[in-house]
């Protein structure tokens, strides 16, 4: 890899189709040429913390994930270096004894709801991605994903959906979307705005070989 990577962000409400954005958007680049870092992979381990209070803990504010470790991958990526990616276990709220060996590539990609939210994080993308999708429709894909994906039950998902996930979206996540460059409705079935994106991403990696 001769130059710095195209530095990308994927935001949005849970639910709203960032990561159908980002599969999109590797399939237009090329897989091979992309680093994919979800954002979810850097909650704080919740170990020292009984199982009972650990699910009491708001996973959907900023203090919730260890963005500095992040910041600091991004930076090494950028410098040509590989980093160590922890491994979360949503069941348990903890993070594994296993990371994810993540190699510098032409474009790093970053998805998550808050990426827009941190300074730190906003400063390193070159690229800042908004999907956008409608509250209900939102909230059916994340009960759906947390069930099939996380071992949560339908009781739990709508008691953290109404405690603090509205909330915070509220508050952090969707005045997060005036610092896009684009907003996608529609998720990753709006092919014109994901064409658009990956057609940018190209002509970036040119620029930067």
């Amino acid at each position: 890899m001769a130059g710095r990577p195209v530095v990308i962000g994927v935001g949005g409400g849970t639910g709203s189709g960032k990561t159908t954005v980002a599969d999109a958007i590797l399939a237009r680049v090329g897989r091979e040429r992309v680093a994919l870092i979800p954002h979810d992979a850097y909650y704080r381990d919740l170990s020292h913390l009984p199982f009972e209070e650990r699910v009491k803990t708001n996973f959907d504010h900023p203090d919730s994930l260890e963005t500095e470790l992040l910041v600091a991958h991004l930076d090494a990526l950028c410098a040509g270096r590989t980093v160590a990616m922890p491994v979360y276990d949503f069941s348990t709220h903890t993070r594994t004894d296993e990371t994810r060996r993540v190699t510098p590539r032409p474009v790093v990609l970053v998805e998550g709801i808050l990426v827009f939210v941190e300074r730190a994080l906003r400063e390193r993308f070159d690229i800042k991605v908004y999907v956008d999708a409608d509250a209900d429709l939102r909230f059916i894909r994340r009960l759906r994903r947390d069930i099939a994906e996380r071992g949560r039950t339908m009781e739990s998902v709508i008691a953290q959906y109404l405690d603090t996930v509205r909330l915070m979206h509220l508050e952090f996540v969707e005045p997060s979307k005036r610092y896009a460059d684009v907003i996608i409705p529609r998720g990753g079935f709006n092919e014109v705005a994901v064409d658009m994106v990956a057609t940018r991403v190209m002509a970036m990696i040119e620029q930067n070989a």
